[in-house]
């Protein structure tokens, strides 16, 4: 079923297909130890700095747990927007991973800005308090919006001096690259980024993450993170194939792009029906609307999709890399009709 409800939902890119068969023509080392893998890591390295250290990794939230393990003691506290994916939809999963309180922040937009956080970072040193020790965005957030490379660098600047880190979940890093034209490294790297949530998987890749550290202080003990975090597959090659075929001749970069059109098309052709308001500016390859609810529940016949707040009535619509024409064509004369 075609439909609106998730990039995840969308298949693999001939080319990364193409990757995978080829990574499987004969036996090869695991573990990592295999040249696909190598071929991978320089990849990652070119796109966003030679010493990082790419670890690949089943999923996102393999990738965010193993990452925020790296930041963390199980005192410490975690903050982030209460939109965050590792608040809302990752079962907890990061709490017992790290045995951290999470602190969720409200947003707006799904932004956090220092002042936002300011309120938060408190109590530093007091021993009956969980200790602030790493923040968590989204890029792009939950709700669709870009942060902007001076919003990461002022979130930076404001908690490194009190010995925290800052990581990214980076599951949609491509859309938000391609919103602003800026490179991985650009919203990354030289934002003060500690360590990435890097994925492909919304953006033509099968599966599989990769966790990229950038602070020197966190990478001593991050194979080990990973390895007892059942985030180390055997088979490695299978996953890290798929980010030399997504970082070649910028395929990550067409994909993306393509996707983000294919919202603004469909976000001009939906805002000036009647009783259709968008909550969110449409930032990235993610719409945020409110229907009427009878027209929501005609289109729910045919095409499957997320409520976001069924109480206001909001929806979420995802486009991907593989959205056509034609799909927003049928889709927007549904949506008509159910008027």
């Amino acid at each position: 079923m075609r439909s609106f409800a998730s990039d995840n939902n969308s298949g693999v890119h001939p080319l990364v297909m193409e990757a995978l068969n080829r990574a499987n023509q004969n036996h090869a080392v695991g573990y990592g130890d295999d040249p696909w893998t190598e071929e991978a890591v320089q990849k990652i390295r070119e796109a966003f700095t030679p010493d990082c250290e790419p670890l690949f990794v089943f999923n996102g939230t393999g990738s965010n747990v193993v990452a925020l393990q790296l930041c963390t003691s199980p005192y410490n506290s975690i903050l982030c927007a209460e939109t965050a994916h590792i608040y809302v939809d990752e079962c907890g999963a990061p709490v017992r991973m790290t045995g951290c309180q999470i602190r969720p922040i409200l947003t707006p937009d799904g932004k956090l800005t220092p002042e936002l956080l300011r309120p938060y970072l408190c109590n530093f040193g007091e021993q009956h308090h969980s200790q602030p020790g790493v923040v968590y965005i989204s890029q792009c957030t939950e709700l669709g919006t870009v942060y902007k490379p001076e919003e990461i660098r002022a979130l930076a600047d404001m908690i490194h001096p009190y010995g925290m880190f800052l990581h990214m979940d980076g599951a949609r890093l491509a859309n938000a690259c391609v919103a602003l034209e800026k490179s991985f490294r650009e919203m990354t790297v030289d934002c003060g980024v500690d360590v990435l949530s890097f994925g492909g998987t919304k953006n033509g890749l099968m599966m599989g993450e990769c966790a990229v550290i950038f602070n020197p202080a966190l990478k001593d003990k991050a194979r080990f993170v990973r390895k007892q975090s059942a985030q180390l597959a055997s088979k490695l090659r299978f996953l890290s194939c798929q980010f030399t075929a997504y970082l070649t001749d910028e395929l990550w970069r067409k994909n993306a792009t393509h996707a983000n059109r294919m919202a603004q098309k469909l976000y001009v052709a939906l805002k000036d029906l009647p009783e259709v308001h968008f909550t969110q500016p449409v930032e990235s390859n993610q719409l945020f609307l409110t229907l009427p609810r009878p027209v929501i529940d005609r289109l729910l016949q045919k095409y499957f999709f997320y409520f976001w707040n069924e109480a206001a009535n909001e929806i979420r619509l995802v486009t991907s890399f593989d959205t056509t024409d034609e799909d927003i064509a049928t889709f927007v004369r549904d949506v008509k009709s159910c008027f």
